[in-house]
């Protein structure tokens, strides 16, 4: 699916990776349709960085890693092209760079703050602090600073990010997505394909 192959299909691409502390990081790609059915799933072997590779590629080896020697190389053996590749791992943006199908990072939907949380013996919030809370911005925790700088913004209930380099893939995402952003949980596939290389490298020993 790189630049030259542009062709778009009705589908989502969804694009993780595990790190596993003995065997080292294995990426998993599911192309799911506008349904949520399966259409295309895909792993890696083990992927464990040397020494070497540590010192010469510095905080540069995550993306590295995650988008060139992991994503990229999934997202060829796919014969779907999907509409939006979407993924967990901040470090796999860098596979933008790689693909002309914009890609978006899934955030993790924010908890009540203490504040926000309301109980018996709290009065219900005003309309003025439910609009303060609704204009409330997230910012990307230490989790996340891999990745490179990126600009978030609301589909639906999702919260999704791209990077500053690419913000023009935010119109062009949420165009994409307009038919099932309402209704579309773009975190719950991730769970699947780690289930599914679970499953792959137990089967495998």
């Amino acid at each position: 699916m790189r630049a030259d192959n542009a062709k778009s299909k009705p589908a989502l691409g969804f694009l993780t990776v595990v790190e596993h502390e003995q065997h080292g990081l294995f990426g998993g790609y599911l192309v799911l349709n506008m349904a949520g059915r399966p259409l295309e799933f895909h792993c890696t072997a083990p992927i464990k960085p040397n020494r070497a590779q540590e010192i010469l590629f510095g905080p540069t080896l995550q993306s590295y890693l995650f988008g060139e020697q992991i994503g990229l190389a999934l997202l060829d053996k796919a014969t779907t092209d999907p509409l939006v590749v979407c993924t967990d791992c901040p470090a796999a943006l860098a596979v933008r760079s790689f693909v002309r199908v914009p890609v978006a990072l899934v955030l993790a939907r924010p908890s009540p703050q203490p504040d926000e949380t309301q109980t018996d013996n709290q009065p219900e919030a005003s309309p003025k602090t439910s609009e303060k809370q609704r204009k409330r911005i997230w910012r990307l925790d230490a989790a996340h600073s891999a990745g490179p700088r990126v600009t978030e913004f609301q589909l639906g209930p999702n919260r999704l990010a791209v990077p500053v380099s690419n913000a023009d893939d935010r119109e062009l995402i949420a165009e994409r997505l307009r038919e099932v952003s309402d209704s579309f949980d773009l975190i719950e596939p991730f769970g699947r394909i780690r289930e599914a290389i679970d499953e792959a490298r137990r089967g495998g020993q």
